[in-house]
């Protein structure tokens, strides 16, 4: 997942009242907010920082400086307390009320996304669906009802909504954008395959699988790459001649 952010500087701009995190920092509260959940799920009352960093797939040390950003130390000998710390993050987050998110283009991955029903365990609710293909409009999926694009001003007001996920094909995403920004939407999550233009205060992050599978798959290249290399042979001398040096005969 890439972040495009007009604007973008080292830290989240703060308040008098607001901690001041590196980008960094942001983008693993969510694993570390995850692994907590998993743990107070199991009974978990405290963990220590190692536990908690192998469980959010960090080292111990990193997890620490994130923490110590948001006033966290821990208690030597005992850990952070399990449910204090997530109050922490979700504070942070601003998770502390279910945030309305709007979903254009509920094609099969919109349709999808519409039906997760794991947004509403992470302190979000998918509000209105949106789609410019007049034959989905009355859709009903989940509950909600497709409308069309046309409304999506008016409904983005009524329902105080500040996110929005764009889902469409990349030709039609970037008017989506613009029709979103222009309606008050000041965050968005991009799956379509294209870069978006967006006015300073607008954040996007972007979603794209085949570029996921790009990286994995020169992973995979690599790998194979290292074991189809040639054992080499050491010289007469023993010792292992360097890349492009002659063994003599």
């Amino acid at each position: 997942m890439s972040q495009q952010r007009s604007g973008q500087s080292a830290g989240i701009p703060v308040g008098p009242d607001f901690p001041d995190l590196p980008e960094a920092t942001v983008a693993r509260l969510p694993e570390y907010l995850r692994a907590l959940h998993n743990l107070a799920e199991a009974g978990h009352d405290t963990v220590s920082s190692e536990e908690l960093a192998a469980a959010a797939g960090v080292n111990s040390a990193k997890l620490r400086k994130d923490l110590s950003h948001l006033g966290s130390y821990g208690t030597r000998g005992m850990g952070y307390d399990v449910a204090l710390l997530i109050g922490q993050i979700e504070d942070v987050l601003g998770l502390t009320q279910r945030r309305g998110v709007a979903l254009v283009g509920v094609g099969n991955l919109g349709h999808a996304l519409a039906g997760y029903a794991g947004f509403g365990t992470r302190g979000f609710r998918i509000a209105a669906l949106f789609d410019a293909d007049r034959g989905r409009v009355g859709e009903r999926i989940n509950g909600l009802v497709v409308r069309h694009t046309e409304d999506l001003a008016d409904v983005v007001a009524a329902e105080q909504i500040s996110i929005a996920v764009i889902a469409t094909p990349a030709h039609a995403a970037q008017g989506v954008a613009d029709r979103l920004v222009e309606a008050g939407v000041s965050s968005i999550l991009n799956f379509a395959p294209c870069v978006l233009v967006v006015p300073d205060g607008v954040d996007v992050r972007k979603v794209d699988l085949a570029i996921e599978l790009q990286i994995l798959s020169f992973h995979e290249h690599r790998k194979s790459a290292l074991t189809a290399l040639p054992s080499e042979a050491p010289s007469k001398n023993g010792r292992i001649p360097l890349s492009g040096e002659a063994v003599g005969t």
